[in-house]
């Protein structure tokens, strides 16, 4: 017979399962309207937007700059629609991303004309509103190698920078890199970037003029050779012509990191991955001003 004095069995507290399928609930709601609301992370998977995007960069979409719509929303929840609440409208030169009428997933590329603007594309170069858009030739550019960077946007995956063998070079160093030619872009607000235009023979290079429509803009990618944009038709997975900004989700703004494709799934190996220099750059055109 157990002693009177014997102290009770500690009692033990039942989990309160909905409670904290409640809690679990409204996080994962919380995380979902920041993502639709304020930014999201981007990843890029494609070279369409080289020299100034590399893939494997991780980056920051904020999703306010030019309102609202069905294409803010994560994961796109939404149906499509062409509704916009508190609509604004990108600058030249601004990188946005964009959902294809022809997709689900979205794509990134820069704005290169805006509503009531004509463009045309003669020999790859921009003429807007019947005047050629400055393209100044750059030093090559050195791109470092990353012989394990795999690109999976087609099947089966490929080499990355497969189209840029011929620009493969050593340096003294004994590293590998990409000495790809490079021209300076200058738009009429003064917004400036680097493009990569490497061939002469592109189906696009000449695109026959248009007006963008109310509403819409007219987007490529700065790898003008291998980026399917608004001068790609939708059956070959371009933009085919201006897209309406109802389906433009938000502005990139700046590189979180970047890795160079050396990573595998264990997380101590991203560290040697990191491309050094890359965090936290700004993925805002640089403006020249007047005097410049």
């Amino acid at each position: 017979m157990p002693a009177a004095d014997e102290p009770a069995a500690p009692h033990k507290d039942r989990i309160d399962w909905i409670g904290e399928i409640r809690g679990l609930a409204l996080m994962l709601l919380a995380v979902l309207a920041f993502h639709s609301f304020i930014a999201k992370p981007f990843y890029i998977p494609s070279i369409s937007m080289m020299p100034n995007l590399l893939v494997g960069d991780r980056l920051v979409v904020s999703k306010f700059p030019y309102g609202w719509n069905w294409a803010s929303a994560s994961f796109h929840v939404l149906p499509r629609g062409t509704w916009r609440a508190l609509p604004g409208t990108p600058d030249y030169g601004d990188i946005v991303i964009v959902v294809p009428r022809n997709r689900n997933d979205d794509l990134i590329k820069r704005v290169v004309a805006l509503p009531g603007d004509r463009i045309a594309v003669v020999n790859g170069q921009i003429v807007l509103n019947g005047k050629p858009v400055p393209q100044q030739v750059e030093p090559d550019l050195q791109i470092p190698a990353d012989p394990q960077l795999m690109c999976g946007d087609r099947k089966p995956a490929y080499y990355c920078y497969s189209d840029f063998e011929m620009y493969r070079t050593k340096l003294p160093s004994g590293r590998e890199v990409l000495e790809v030619p490079t021209l300076r872009e200058v738009m009429p607000n003064g917004a400036t970037y680097l493009i990569i235009k490497d061939r002469n023979d592109f189906t696009v290079d000449n695109f026959a003029e248009i007006t963008v429509p109310a509403g819409h803009v007219f987007l490529m990618g700065d790898n003008r050779n291998h980026s399917a944009d608004s001068r790609v038709p939708i059956m070959a997975d371009g933009l085919g012509g201006p897209v309406p900004l109802s389906d433009v989700g938000g502005r990139a703004e700046f590189v979180t990191f970047s890795l160079d494709g050396s990573q595998t799934w264990n997380p101590l190996t991203w560290w040697r991955a990191l491309r050094s220099g890359r965090s936290w750059t700004s993925l805002r055109p640089v403006h020249l001003t007047e005097d410049k």
